[in-house]
């Protein structure tokens, strides 16, 4: 066996941390703490769900790794560092991973984390019982049966989990994958307490009902409003934990919650579109605007409810070709955001971002080319182009989609409309093509190029265009075991750029305000995996 292992010095900190926060002072900065160490943020919308085979947001996802925790977490830098599990070994085939669990590990309700938690969660998240829309995600991890599984043609006991005994979990692959480790600190991972949601059912996410095993545990929901977590004090690591209390709330108008953060309401809120420049010169210490590992793009719906018009790659070429990604990154959003031509961000880890075709050429180029392409495809003033695009609720999104509207008119003579859904609305017409054009985000789940360009294979559970290309697909296969793929995802990005299934706008950044005295915000991990238990408050 290769044995993988984190070396640190947890032993020393942690005898330094008990007389320092005693002292109320930070155990290794030294600085003075926050008499109140309470963390309120800000989000759009309610999250999707507290369950974590179930979650699909990202604000959830959140929630998740507050109230969670799986086999490993991230650093300030998105480097792996131990959570339930210490370090695994890796068979010599590199397809038999062992993860060795901390046996100081407890659930909420002081119960021992055992390996037999996480294959319960793991064939939890493949049954299609469940019904998890991150079912997809099992596959791609190469779990050994998972395919079979999620398909419903073989029983979860078949996934190829097992626990060897009570804190040692054994994973088999189906192939190698390089970057297997990375997947454990997603959501769905994690582990679930299975005579929990066995004796409440769906009930079981409620806060008198919720089992825990994360740094926090949920004290108050009250849905589309807030909620709220406190300190966990079965969770293993508890005497390092500073933050006492986070409370998040849903607002949402962007513009509402930064007049609340300026009446000290929040410690972080995004800033609006438009607003950052301005805001960077008025508060330099709390507008802060950093690469984020997420793509902003416009799905076209390629199934059978989709309109005629857009089985024609030209028409789709056209509206890709005639948005100035310049003008809404530069004049619109305002906050360092970078113009997309591709689906994957540079940010991305180990990815070299291809020069596709039409990324190269000017802007009056591009506006050129689509009103050839357009006109081929036999649309014009007197049969003018007509479609509506679906967004959820936020100013962001509604100006970025008026922006195009009036491009595509102006330049296409298409006549487009505009739909503004509620969130929960919006998820269930994507997932069900009942859109013409859908606005979409999408953030890395593990910092690789396939958290991308897995949602262009025909069979993801995320693709909610329903685009399909089988050269596509077998590249997406076979890039899962090369030893370096990134001609693969060249030429997948490549394929993207020609076919225009999706409409690359831009590159993220995250654009925030956040109070002075919050420290450890991790602005270098891209994913932004944050755990409220690793920031705190510094005396005013």
């Amino acid at each position: 066996m290769v044995k993988s292992a984190f070396i640190g010095g947890a032993l020393a900190f942690s005898l330094l941390s008990t007389s320092a926060l005693a002292a109320n002072l930070h155990p290794e900065t030294g600085e003075k703490l926050a008499d109140e160490q309470v963390f309120t943020y800000r989000i759009l919308d309610e999250h999707s769900s507290l369950d974590p085979q179930i979650v699909e947001d990202v604000t959830g996802s959140e929630l998740m790794r507050d109230l969670f925790e799986g086999l490993y977490n991230q650093d300030n830098d998105g480097n792996l560092e131990p959570g339930v599990a210490t370090h695994h070994d890796l068979s010599e085939d590199k397809t038999v991973y062992t993860f060795h669990l901390r046996p100081e590990a407890r659930w909420s309700d002081g119960k021992p984390v055992t390996a037999h938690d996480f294959v319960f969660a793991w064939q939890r998240a493949a049954d299609p019982k469940t019904a998890s829309p991150y079912a997809w995600f099992v596959e791609l991890m190469s779990l050994k049966n998972a395919k079979k599984i999620v398909a419903g043609d073989m029983s979860p006991s078949d996934l190829g989990v097992k626990a060897l005994d009570d804190h040692r979990f054994e994973v088999t692959l189906s192939a190698p994958l390089p970057y297997f480790p990375l997947m454990t600190t997603h959501a769905t991972t994690f582990p679930s307490p299975q005579w929990a949601i066995e004796a409440h059912g769906d009930a079981w996410t409620k806060p008198e009902n919720m089992v825990s095993n994360g740094a926090y545990v949920l004290a108050e929901h009250v849905p589309s409003e807030r909620s709220v977590r406190v300190r966990n004090a079965n969770y293993w690591n508890n005497e390092e934990t500073i933050i006492e209390k986070v409370v998040t709330l849903v607002i949402n108008d962007e513009n509402a919650a930064l007049t609340r953060y300026l009446a000290g309401e929040l410690d972080r809120t995004e800033i609006p579109s438009g607003q950052y420049p301005s805001y960077k010169k008025s508060h330099p210490e709390e507008a802060v605007s950093f690469p984020r590992l997420c793509s902003y793009y416009y799905w076209f719906n390629h199934s059978d409810s989709g309109p005629e018009a857009f089985n024609d790659k030209r028409v789709r070429q056209a509206l890709s070709f005639a948005l100035d990604r310049n003008v809404i990154t530069d004049r619109i959003m305002q906050g360092g955001q970078f113009p997309a031509y591709t689906f994957t961000p540079a940010v991305t880890a180990g990815f070299e971002v291809p020069e596709v075709p039409f990324g190269q050429m000017s802007q009056k180029e591009r506006d050129a080319k689509a009103k050839d392409l357009l006109a081929e495809a036999g649309y014009g003033a007197e049969n003018p182009l007509e479609f509506t695009i679906v967004y959820n609720t936020s100013e962001g999104h509604k100006k970025i989609a008026i922006a195009a509207s009036q491009m595509w008119k102006q330049k296409l003579g298409a006549k487009v409309t505009l739909e503004n859904l509620e969130w929960k609305t919006f998820l269930t017409r994507k997932r069900a093509q009942q859109f013409d054009v859908s606005r979409n985000g999408w953030c890395g789940d593990y910092n690789e190029a396939s958290t991308f360009l897995d949602l262009m294979h025909s069979q993801s559970s995320y693709n909610d265009g329903k685009y399909v290309n089988e050269e596509v697909d077998k590249l997406l296969s076979e890039a899962k075991t090369a030893e370096n793929p990134q001609a693969n995802y060249t030429r997948i990005e490549e394929i993207i750029a020609d076919e225009m299934p999706i409409i690359p706008i831009y590159h993220y950044t995250n654009v925030y305000m956040l109070r002075a005295n919050l420290k450890n915000w991790p602005i270098n991990n891209a994913e932004q995996n944050w755990y409220s238990r690793n920031l705190y408050k510094t005396a005013e």
